[in-house]
This record gives C-alpha cells, structure tokens and sequence, in this order.
C-alpha cells in the first residue's frame, strides 16, 4: 500500500502522462471540428460535379471526355426548377450545341468549336481543385481546345473556373473566369464572329415566344430588335418559370474584358451569348494569356432596372481571380 506522500507523487505524473496521451491521439484537447461550409461543390461519378445548397443541388458542372465541350447544367432557381435547358425547344438537332450554359467559339484558327458538326473539341485535361469556402465554392479546371480534324492538334489552353456564391432569397452568381493560352509554338487567333464566347440558353417557358418572357440590357432597350448585336454591360432574360412566378438570368460583361462592353447574341427563342469576337478578329500570343470574366446574376422576379445597375456595379469591382498553373515545388 502506497503512502499518502507517495499517492502525491503518483498523481502529477500520471495526470501529465494522460494529457500528452490526449494531445498525440486527438482527444479531448484536439480542435473543434470545423463547421460545414453551407456550399459545396461535391464531385459525382461520369465526370461531373455538384454544387450543393445546404441539401439542395443549384446547378452541376459537367466535363467528361465524351462531350464536345464542358458546361453547366441545371441551373436552379429559387423557385426550384432550372433556368437553363439543353438544346433547341424546336429545333433539338441543329442546335445540340445549346448546352445550358457553355463556353466555345466558332473560329479558333479557323476551326469551329461551336455546333457539333463541326472538327473543334474542347477537352478536360485535369480538375485542378475543388474549393470550399463557405458561402462560395468552385472548381478549376485545364481544358484544352484540339482540331480532331488534324490528329487532334492542340489550338489552345484553357483555364477555368466556375465558381457560385450565395446570395439572399436563394439568388447567386455563377461566374465564369477563363484564362486563353496559346501554345509555345504558335499564336491563336480567335476569328470575328457573333458565335462565342458565353452561350446561355434559357428554359423553354422563359423564351419570348414560348412563355412570353423578356429581354432587357443596361443600356434601358428591350426585346431582340433593339437588343441584338448591341454592345451592353449586362443582358437579362426573365420569363414564367411556374405559374404565376417570373425568374431569369442576368449574363454581365466584367470591365476587364478586352471588348467591354461586349456585343450580345440574344434571340426572342430563348438565347442569349456574350460575342466577345463580333468587331473583329483577336490574337492571342505565346506567353501572354488572355483573361476573361463573366458572371450570371440567377435571380427570382424581374428585377427593375436600377438593382440590375447595382448587382453589375458590385460585379464590376470583383478582383480577376489568379488562373496562372500551380508552381512546382
């Protein structure tokens, strides 16, 4: 039996040898864990991946190396059905290529990435993160822009990431950032054409002539013949999307952008594009990449005039994201 003198002795150390056990084992003096971020961007099998509201999926980017090119579809408004659709309402097969909300051009060196007609494929070549912070999540990718009609010749290098970020009342902002390189070898030139570089084809009941929808730009004109080929800061189209309930998408040209403000492709049918290339044709050189940034406002109603004015202005002062490759180490 132990002495009161010797219990005394016992004690310390055993409790010191207790608290280095919990430290090195994670016990009770490991960190709280971490809370969880309300967006995810969570990766799913066949090459996607899905950006999750608190339980609710908003919209899911797609890049297998099956599809000509990658994109984003659904995009789910707050009302909770998609905003966007994939191809034509009447005209399915000639317009395969209306995927949603799409990145692509008609001539890169004279090579056309726009319908699936024609040699122009863009290609994942990796997934290089997925981003969780919060309120904003988003993931980087390097695409690369091949002829297959000249044994798949590399045209480009792409980078881009597609990133949401909450707002209020369900609303967010998909922004798409886009970094254009040419290849060491040769310069890219991006052709002059109203076919390129943002597509968005809107749901079918949204369309001006199918639900009675409506187009509008920053410069205050409305509807297609006074919205078509015409530069602007932003273009919106709201329409029905259930009954007796009007959302849309706001696609907004950044200041950055070499074109701003940029011409925009709309159509009565439920489209409309931002051209970066309708003046004329852009070259891009080796070693100085081309940056790009573009962003769709998803909001409920139609919202006036003056708040689309604000929602640009704040998108106008968001900071150009670092798309530059991961230095090796």
């Amino acid at each position: 039996m132990m002495t009161d003198k010797e219990e005394n002795q016992f004690v310390p150390r055993a409790a010191v040898i207790l608290c280095v056990l919990c430290v090195l084992c994670g016990g009770a003096s490991a960190a709280d864990p971490k809370p969880i971020p309300r967006l995810q961007v969570i990766p799913q099998a066949d090459d996607q991946a899905v950006f999750v509201r608190d339980d609710t999926e908003i919209a899911r980017y797609h890049f297998g190396s099956a599809l000509r090119r990658p994109f984003v579809f659904p995009v789910i408004g707050p009302a909770g059905r998609s905003l966007t659709r994939m191809g034509h309402p009447h005209d399915p097969q000639s317009h395969s290529h209306h995927n949603s909300v799409w990145i692509s051009h008609q001539n890169v060196n004279g090579v056309s990435f726009w319908d699936d007609r024609g040699k122009g494929r863009i290609v994942t070549q990796r997934i290089e993160n997925y981003e969780d912070r919060g309120e904003m999540s988003w993931v980087t990718a390097t695409n690369v822009w091949i002829d297959e009609g000249n044994n798949n010749k590399p045209l480009m290098i792409e980078r881009r990431r597609t990133t949401i970020q909450l707002l209020p009342k369900d609303e967010f902002l998909l922004y798409l950032d886009l970094q254009l390189e040419a290849p060491k070898d040769q310069p890219v030139t991006l052709g002059k054409t109203p076919f390129g570089l943002v597509g968005v084809r809107m749901a079918k009941t949204i369309g001006v002539n199918d639900g009675g929808g409506e187009i509008r730009n920053s410069a205050g004109k409305s509807g297609e013949k006074e919205i078509f080929w015409q530069p602007a800061k932003w273009c919106d189209y709201s329409g029905p999307i259930r009954d007796n309930v009007i959302e849309g998408i706001t696609l907004m040209d950044h200041p950055a952008n070499p074109n701003h403000p940029t011409v925009f492709h709309v159509r009565s049918d439920g489209w409309m594009g931002a051209s970066l290339t309708h003046a004329a044709d852009r070259m891009v050189e080796p070693g100085k990449p081309l940056r790009l940034r573009y962003a769709l406002f998803v909001h409920a109603g139609k919202p006036p005039i003056e708040e689309l004015e604000r929602r640009w202005g704040d998108f106008a002062k968001s900071a150009l994201p670092d798309l530059d490759p991961p230095k090796k180490k």
